[in-house]
């Protein structure tokens, strides 16, 4: 079992957010939402982005697809403490499988976590030189506890659906909302979706190098202080990482990202600026229905986007 981290050439798959809270799903298609619809969940099926409940979960998929009447082939994603992001440097390797090789090789000195109770994959962030001119590769390498996915691929499978991927949200989110300007860009943006999980990105153009979700809750009291204490922390880490670029903004998504005073409190506790997501991005989201709250349907729209060639 692997995961899916790179595109697939199935064109507009429907993307499917678990996200805790609610469950929310998006068929991206040429830039446009050509089908969405989203189901509150009651809680204690999904804890801190963990499966709880995989049967209470499994009936409640099941209502929601065919109340909405989506296909049984989706894109779910994952975000929660059992997920380890590392990037690590190789020599430039042209050939799938020794570049596999040498990834897991990485892997098991980077990642603190048993490989043999993982799933592991990896994607390919950027190209550099060293500084005697060998070609090098930054590589994205993603380590999720079997179990946890085993489990949330449980209540789907009961629920009659096939999971064609398993995404990261976190790659997700940068895939709807960053612009990679053929890689221009001089600085990093940290990407913070407010749903069910609190969940942080730290993305170079369409490059995500860095992600974890954030013990603070949004709509906690005293929400914006903790908040900005976690993502200080969050980009303190980032860079660390050798080619790390300096931050140059925070990009709020989610349900939480409605609240003003939040976005404010966060800027004047960060000191750099803060803003809004458009909620999904460039995607036109005019088909969405009347009085949808599009928020909530970024990391719909980013898993269906992975599984566009």
């Amino acid at each position: 079992m692997t995961f899916s981290l790179r595109k697939t050439s199935d064109r507009g798959m429907v993307g499917l957010d678990i996200d805790g809270r609610y469950l929310a799903a998006a068929q991206v298609d040429n830039g446009h939402v050509v089908r969405a619809a989203s189901h509150d969940l009651p809680e204690g099926l999904v804890r801190d982005g963990e499966v709880s409940d995989a049967a209470a979960l499994a009936q409640q998929l099941k209502g929601f697809v065919a109340d909405a009447g989506l296909p049984r082939n989706v894109r779910i994603g994952v975000a929660n403490q059992q997920i380890v992001v590392r990037v690590v440097e190789l020599p430039r390797i042209e050939d799938p499988k020794q570049r596999d090789a040498a990834v897991r090789f990485q892997a098991s000195e980077a990642i603190a976590m048993p490989l043999d109770e993982a799933v592991l994959d990896h994607q390919i962030a950027g190209y550099l030189e060293a500084p005697d001119g060998t070609p090098r590769m930054q590589v994205v390498v993603v380590a999720a506890r079997r179990t946890m996915i085993e489990t949330l691929l449980e209540a789907v499978k009961s629920a009659g659906l096939k999971a064609e991927g398993v995404d990261l949200d976190a790659f997700a989110l940068v895939r709807a909302l960053a612009v990679d300007e053929n890689g221009a860009q001089e600085s990093a943006r940290v990407f913070c979706h407010l749903g069910g999980v609190t969940n942080l990105a730290v993305a170079v153009g369409s490059a995500c190098y860095f992600t974890r979700p954030l013990a603070a809750v949004w709509d906690d009291e005293d929400a914006a202080s903790r908040l900005a204490d976690e993502i200080r922390l969050s980009i303190d880490y980032y860079m660390t990482q050798p080619q790390a670029k300096p931050v140059g903004e925070v990009v709020l998504s989610g349900p939480g990202s409605a609240d003003g005073e939040l976005e404010e409190s966060l800027r004047v506790h960060l000191g750099i600026p803060v803003r809004v997501a458009a909620p999904l991005g460039v995607i036109d989201g005019s088909a969405l229905g009347q009085g949808e709250d599009p928020h909530r349907y970024t990391v719909a729209a980013g898993l269906s986007l992975g599984a566009a060639a």
